[in-house]
């Protein structure tokens, strides 16, 4: 099984930096972060004129948790400058596989 290290987050923005949303590359997830790193400029020049300004990072992806993460928060600041992370969100799902069935009589 292959592991990630680094996920390619690529985000495009308005001039005004307003309005700003995920950019598809396609190739976002890589096995070292040199590898992300160096990818980065070829992958931020195949989305250029998809939006006024984009920004890139290189997120650190942790192989222990690497199916685990669920979000990627990030946040474009008014100086163009990209904040991001993977995080683990704390939603838990419950299910209960040996529920007995109810009949329509019994219903209630």
């Amino acid at each position: 099984m292959e592991h990630i290290a680094a996920l390619l987050l690529i985000v495009g923005c308005s001039n005004s930096m307003t309005e700003c949303r995920e950019l598809s590359v396609p190739v976002s997830v890589f096995e070292t972060a040199e590898a992300c790193t160096a990818e980065r400029p070829f992958a931020m020049g195949d989305v250029q004129g998809q939006a006024q300004h984009v920004v890139a990072k290189c997120l650190a992806v942790d192989p222990a948790l690497e199916d685990d993460y669920d979000q990627i928060v990030w946040n474009v600041r008014p100086d163009g400058s990209l904040d991001a992370s993977l995080q683990i969100s704390n939603v838990m799902v419950a299910s209960n596989v040996a529920r007995r069935e109810k009949d329509y009589l019994g219903q209630q």
